[in-house]
């Protein structure tokens, strides 16, 4: 909303000064500061109130260090996040981008199915939430919108070289020759480490004769439900424990932002010789509310945690940063980038998979972890929470950075 009313003051009014929110960088770091203030001072005020309406966790008896402490700590923190997110986003972003109007719909949606989740916990006292058939169905849901526009929006495009050239005044004595682009809709995605490293999934279609590239979606949206489902399961898994999620998933969007960020800045991107996404760069923005947010809530997730964001948070954590891969062609990345979402995902996956296989070969269950997901394993070993937590961080950062390293690594 600012961002429109500082660009009547610049246009209109002439008014000096007004003219700096037309810079993405300006405008992402007032959503920084300002994400951080509001979950920060405006958290204790939530937390407050989820306890006065009795809105606590209700553990379950899992054999864990220090578990039984947890019981009654307040829930839905999410809502932080949330808050802490949309406020910055609706005042300094550019509203009518497609791509900000995706995020801002896969918040909402992916918050109110954590909501529910919550909600039935809590207040209906069962520990199983929302069942998982409606969980998944919502997943889908949100993966037919986003897989819909992004397909047949003509706001979303990709550039291709014409063969032409435009030249940009760069300061006073310097100018800079680019190929001229043109946009074009395009399923076109990045592959991770490969020199000529782009993929169109229309391309799997090719065997069908002419004219395959207009049944794309058939491909294009299917896979768009399958990751966001993956992902979003992937960090409400992770949410095992006090800060792991917050602080992954804060690593993990920092990496996408500067990926959106290059992506979406005609320069960068031909300099670095990747995929420029035209108003892509205004998802920037929303990154940095949504890292100033996760930041903020750690200060009240960190061990001892004074809040659980619940599902509230997690599922919509796992579905933001699915819609950011798939948003910016990052998506292929994501088993590298959300390395800990993928290997706690996997761990629940191999442990249920073991024991029931076991128990039908030796008429008992075994297990490979002694608890999943993984990081209960290491509780189970005697571990303390703040160093599994602190070691997950290390890991999550060094996945980061082998991440954008692909920007060049190919």
């Amino acid at each position: 909303m600012l961002y429109y009313l500082f660009e009547y003051f610049d246009k209109t009014l002439d008014i000096p000064g007004t003219g700096v929110f037309q810079y993405i960088t300006f405008r992402s770091a007032l959503a920084l500061m300002l994400s951080l203030l509001l979950s920060t001072i405006y958290g204790k005020r939530i937390i407050n109130f989820l306890r006065n309406q009795q809105v606590g966790e209700t553990v379950r008896e899992l054999g864990l260090q220090g578990q039984n402490e947890k019981a009654g700590t307040p829930t839905m923190g999410g809502l932080i996040i949330i808050f802490a997110t949309l406020v910055p986003v609706l005042l300094f972003a550019r509203l009518h981008n497609i791509y900000i109007v995706l995020l801002i719909v896969t918040t909402l949606w992916m918050g109110t199915i954590g909501f529910i989740d919550d909600y039935i916990k809590i207040f209906k006292k069962d520990k199983e939430g929302l069942k998982g058939i409606f969980k998944v169905i919502g997943q889908v849901g949100l993966g037919v919108i986003v897989g819909t526009v992004l397909y047949f929006n003509p706001a979303v495009t990709v550039r291709t070289d014409t063969g032409r050239t435009d030249v940009f005044k760069a300061s006073q004595n310097t100018t800079i020759v680019l190929p001229a682009p043109v946009e074009e809709k395009s399923t076109a995605t990045t592959i991770p480490f490969v020199k000529n490293n782009e993929f169109d999934y229309a391309e799997l279609l090719a065997w069908t004769g002419d004219g395959y590239e207009k049944w794309a979606w058939l491909i294009f949206i299917p896979v768009v439900i399958f990751i966001i489902t993956a992902v979003s399961n992937g960090a409400n898994l992770t949410d095992g424990i006090d800060g792991l999620a917050a602080g992954t998933s804060a690593v993990s969007v920092l990496a996408l932002g500067i990926f959106t960020f290059v992506s979406g800045n005609i320069i960068f991107s031909n300099y670095l010789n990747i995929m420029y996404i035209p108003n892509s760069g205004e998802m920037t923005v929303f990154i940095s509310a949504f890292v100033g947010a996760l930041i903020g809530f750690l200060w009240y997730n960190s061990y001892p945690a004074s809040v659980f964001m619940g599902d509230t948070g997690s599922l919509t954590i796992g579905g933001i940063i699915a819609v950011l891969a798939i948003a910016v062609r990052k998506e292929l990345l994501i088993p590298l980038l959300c390395g800990i979402f993928l290997v706690e995902n996997f761990s629940v996956v191999l442990q249920v998979s073991y024991f029931k296989f076991t128990k039908k070969r030796y008429g008992e269950g075994r297990r490979i972890f002694l608890m999943s997901p993984l990081h209960h394993h290491y509780q189970k070993k005697g571990y303390h929470e703040s160093k599994i937590v602190t070691r997950f961080w290390i890991v999550a950062i060094m996945l980061a950075i082998l991440s954008i390293v692909t920007l060049k690594l190919r």
